[in-house]
């Protein structure tokens, strides 16, 4: 039960504290957020507009990359402009209704990541066990109604959270003591009994990152036991270099969510600014990197860049 001796009624407009405790750095804090913001568009862009131009990168594994980067570049768009707003001009004022929309929004994206990201993992699966058949399983029709089961998964975990919230009336304060609207912030400063969101806010991420960690676990697991059956070092070290970028943007992606989680069954409790900080970045430095990983691994990317500087060079 939340402490309520002075609750007051759902308020129309909540305020946004930013980064509680640090608002006097604020300004300093803008810097790396808006360069992290900077660097994951003009990244992501570039990836997309390297698929769309090389029509020898319409390939399952660059559209599901494809894939991958619009949904980062729509998860950086509704977070970082807000937080530079807070940041930059102290408008931390947000309506109820427009606080629901982000708490909808945040998380899908969140979670369509992960879902891309496990749709990435089977193309890799396919790739070494099935080489010969993999664009006819990976083939277009079946690129899109992976795409539509990410997008319907995370709809329909996440349609429930601004139904939720909406129904709470009486709140502690209208401070939301974080840098956007989260789902369990809001319901941590409301009164009454929360056990039900509290519930609810698990099923989501066991039903979405939970799931799509353990299926990317399977498969590779299952890639791991197809390699170690090939009698040749040097094709087995072909085989796996195949998966190197996409293992390295999985431990980005996951490796906070996993010692967020070990670090409440082990007791451990951070300082409330320094677990937002954390939460922002898990948000923020996947989509910044993501394009950075695969434009270094990815050999088609890396001679598109090259040939593209070379052309300018000798234009200038």
């Amino acid at each position: 039960m939340s402490s309520c001796n002075n609750s007051i009624p759902q308020p129309l407009i909540f305020v946004l504290a930013g980064i509680p405790g640090l608002e006097s750095s604020h300004g300093w804090f803008s810097v790396p957020f808006f360069l992290v913001f900077v660097i994951a568009v003009i990244g992501n862009a570039t990836i997309l507009c390297i698929i769309w131009v090389e029509k020898g990168l319409h390939e399952p594994m660059f559209l599901l990359l494809a894939m991958l980067s619009v949904v980062d570049l729509s998860l950086v768009s509704v977070i970082v402009p807000r937080m530079l707003g807070i940041f930059w001009m102290h408008a931390k004022e947000i309506s109820f209704n427009v606080c629901l929309t982000q708490m909808f929004f945040i998380p899908s994206f969140y979670v369509m990541e992960s879902g891309v990201l496990s749709a990435m993992a089977f193309d890799r699966f396919v790739a070494i066990w099935h080489p010969l058949r993999y664009t006819s399983i990976l083939s277009h029709n079946m690129l899109v109604k992976m795409s539509l089961a990410i997008l319907a998964r995370a709809a329909t975990l996440l349609t429930p959270a601004p139904i939720l919230a909406k129904r709470l009336e009486s709140f502690q304060t209208h401070i939301i003591a974080y840098s956007y609207c989260a789902y369990m912030a809001v319901v941590q400063i409301a009164c009454g009994d929360i056990s039900d969101h509290i519930v609810y806010g698990l099923m989501v991420i066991v039903a979405s990152v939970g799931f799509d960690l353990f299926f990317i676990i399977l498969s590779y697991g299952l890639i791991l036991h197809a390699v170690f059956q090939i009698p040749s070092w040097e094709a087995r070290s072909k085989a796996l270099s195949t998966c190197g970028s996409h293992l390295s943007v999985i431990a980005l992606f996951y490796s906070p969510v996993v010692f967020s989680v070990l670090a409440q069954i082990l007791g451990y409790h951070m300082a409330p600014h320094l677990q937002i900080i954390i939460d922002n970045l898990y948000f923020l430095v996947p989509p910044m990197l993501n394009p950075l990983i695969y434009g270094a691994r990815t050999k088609q990317m890396r001679e598109w860049v090259l040939r593209t500087l070379h052309c300018h060079g000798d234009q200038g």
